[in-house]
């Protein structure tokens, strides 16, 4: 015997909704920065940060 019809628009509505909307979603960053405690590892990292930033979003803008 098949499946009811229930349960498979149930299964395939679950696969498609997503756990947590997207306005809730964070970037991922969430830390705080002193620009007057940081050493020159933090400022090293915050250019590459900032580099890869500006290479992401130039290719945004060229797509």
């Amino acid at each position: 015997m098949g499946r009811s019809r229930g349960q498979r628009s149930r299964d395939k509505n679950k696969a498609s909704l997503p756990q947590v909307p997207k306005n809730m979603k964070s970037d991922g960053i969430d830390e705080e920065f002193s620009q007057e405690l940081a050493d020159q590892a933090d400022l090293e990292a915050q250019a590459r940060a900032n580099a890869a930033n500006q290479r992401v979003k130039g290719k945004q803008r060229r797509s």
